[in-house]
């Protein structure tokens, strides 16, 4: 006798139903979105018992005839494609005819519809998927699914569900996910007998207020980018929204929710200036594209989604969100709060504001004039290296400019500049200083601005860098004694793997015997004495950002961890020129607000806020 038998087809029902139908928050999904697909434009979702007791769908949609009605409970039946070329180009949420199906092998179902055309419509039960019956009656326009006693017949099923309250949880996160997903219409959720959430039909922008609270509106930075083969849009959060959690990430795909570790890895490189570790962005995004480049029948779940085209997809995404980030100051406000509740000050951060491209009125403005100007050329260079070197048009027998030479063309230049803000110096003298050898202080025409010396100087000399490593047109110090030191074997290995990027940003240096390697140049950067340690430093970050996967590019780890061992640290005391001339250079950067890392650079106090804390407002 045979040992291979073909399961009877309500047990096979059960067993397909399981890829479907995992928790109430499916079932919830696929009605939600046949509602959708039936061109309804106000939906109710009434749930009892987090969904283990009633879940139920009623919509304004086209209805069902009585056969199409018959036919939407079996298997594989769908109104939504016919043929392969219609599955090679998805346009509605549901195709593949299983979900009611599924449903109704593991529970009892009630189905009322109505078209608008005719006088009765039909009201169908079904219990366990074996016995229908069909009654007639009179009712509204639409289709109403009632959803009984989940998993009833499948207990092992219905034990591994979790409480009410984290399935409620699941059922909520859906529910706001399609939300979001067509903002036009009109939701509501009714949660035993209770309405808890009621979205009334609008923009995206009402919808967003509606689900997130009108608050969010000051945190949030609108994108939107549309171009013929692809567009994006929506809002991402400003630095003050991130989250430790990945809870808050909604990306849908022609108005689909779908996850792709793709476009999230996108996501996270655009803010990679921005974020620290355990840091997650905001973000609500809309890509339309031709269904005929995307495959979403890859998962029961239709969650998952692939691209024919994920590399530059990916890379589209990544230049419309950095160029959405950069519009913005990201320099955050502080606020002491009020009344103080104890001798300690409380303090918070306030929504970043928008600021113009390059616009930086609230830089700290120069009092110095041309004709005191006075540097020292070589600790300068030391210090701060020169960001407005032409890397790519010096050859190494050209002689370097000196980028603080006091000549006549530099006095000129400074002139127009001391012109350009001679307004705001008359409504303020600037005055610039240093506290405890960390922080710079500077006057600015709204207030204070607070600048961290070691994450600016981290800054200038990542980006710095990153240039440096692009081309190979190393600026090397060579050393006047050269320097030996001793490694051990692992050490030896990372820095023969970097040797060749080493060399870009200025090394020079030779392996000798096992465990010996001989220094013979640095970058200008590295200040004298320091040239060994921070070799080894440089080493030991690049190894401790690999290891816990910080940064994931070696050119891109390979800048941060030479900016964060070479700038200046807390407790170099620094002049005033030298002062002026890191502020000068942070707002000379592409991203002045925020270090390599994601930590701020600049704190801004305001005036109004001063004047508030003396009683002057």
């Amino acid at each position: 006798m045979s040992k291979i038998k073909i399961l009877p087809e309500s047990l096979a029902n059960k067993i397909a139903a399981g890829e479907v139908v995992q928790r109430p928050e499916s079932v919830v999904k696929e009605l939600l979105e046949n509602a959708i697909d039936a061109n309804a434009s106000e939906i109710s979702l009434l749930i009892k018992r987090a969904g283990k007791v009633l879940i139920q769908v009623i919509d304004n949609g086209d209805g069902m005839s009585e056969d199409d009605a018959l036919l939407c409970i079996l298997k594989h039946a769908t109104s939504k494609i016919a043929n392969d070329d219609d599955l090679e180009a998805i346009k509605t949420l549901g195709f593949r005819g299983e979900a009611l199906s599924s449903i109704i092998a593991v529970s009892q179902v009630e189905i009322k519809t109505q078209q608008d055309d005719v006088d009765l419509g039909i009201h169908l039960k079904i219990d366990d998927g074996q016995s229908i019956q069909k009654f007639y009656g009179s009712f509204a326009k639409g289709t109403s699914v009632s959803v009984k006693n989940l998993f009833f017949n499948t207990p092992a099923r219905r034990n591994f569900l979790k409480t009410d309250t984290t399935e409620t949880r699941h059922i909520i996160e859906t529910f706001n996910r399609i939300s979001l997903s067509h903002p036009n219409l009109t939701l509501k959720l009714y949660i035993d007998d209770e309405l808890t959430l009621d979205f009334q039909g609008g923009t995206l922008d009402d919808r967003i207020s509606q689900v997130f609270g009108e608050g969010i509106s000051s945190a949030i930075i609108k994108v939107e980018e549309r171009t013929e083969y692809l567009s994006i849009y929506g809002v991402i959060g400003k630095p003050s929204l991130l989250k430790k959690s990945r809870g808050d990430q909604y990306l849908f795909l022609n108005n689909r929710f779908v996850i792709s570790k793709q476009i999230n890895h996108a996501v996270f490189t655009a803010y990679e200036n921005v974020l620290e570790k355990g840091d997650y962005p905001f973000f609500i995004l809309f890509i339309v594209i031709d269904p005929h480049r995307i495959d979403i029948n890859v998962h029961p779940s239709k969650l998952e989604v692939r691209f024919d085209d994920e590399k530059d997809i990916y890379s589209f995404v990544v230049s419309v969100l950095r160029k959405a980030l950069a519009n913005y100051d990201l320099v955050p406000n502080m606020i002491f709060s009020h009344p103080m509740q104890s001798d300690k000050e409380r303090m918070v951060i306030s929504p970043y504001q928008r600021s113009e491209k390059n616009d930086f009125s609230d830089r700290p403005t120069s009092k110095v004039k041309p004709s005191s100007l006075s540097f020292d050329d070589k600790d300068l260079d030391k210090l701060f290296g020169s960001l407005s070197l032409s890397v790519e048009n010096q050859t190494p027998s050209e002689k370097t400019p000196d980028p603080f030479e006091n000549n006549e063309i530099s006095k000129a230049t400074y002139k127009s500049s001391v012109v350009k803000t001679s307004n705001e110096d008359k409504e303020s003298s600037s005055f610039i200083i240093q506290l405890h050898n960390k922080y710079i202080l500077s006057q600015i025409k709204s207030g204070l601005m607070i600048i961290d010396q070691h994450a600016a100087h981290e800054r200038i000399l990542y980006e710095k860098a990153l240039k440096m490593l692009e081309i190979n047109l190393p600026f090397a110090q060579p050393l006047l004694f050269p320097k030996t030191i001793e490694v051990d074997a692992a050490k030896m290995i990372v820095l023969k793997e970097l040797e060749s990027y080493l060399i870009k940003l200025g090394f020079e240096i030779k392996f000798f015997g096992k465990n010996a390697v001989i220094i013979e140049a640095v970058p200008q950067d590295i200040r004298s004495g320091f040239e060994e340690d921070i070799l080894l430093e440089i080493i030991d970050e690049y190894q401790t950002n690999r290891r816990e996967k910080k940064v994931i590019e070696v050119k891109d780890n390979m800048a941060k961890s030479f900016s964060c061992k070479t700038a200046i640290k807390t407790g170099d005391r620094l002049s005033e020129t030298e002062m002026r001339v890191l502020i000068d250079q942070l707002f000379a950067t592409s991203m002045p607000y925020v270090c390599p890392h994601g930590r701020p650079i600049v704190v801004k106090i305001q005036l109004d806020e001063l004047d508030r804390r003396f009683g002057r407002t």
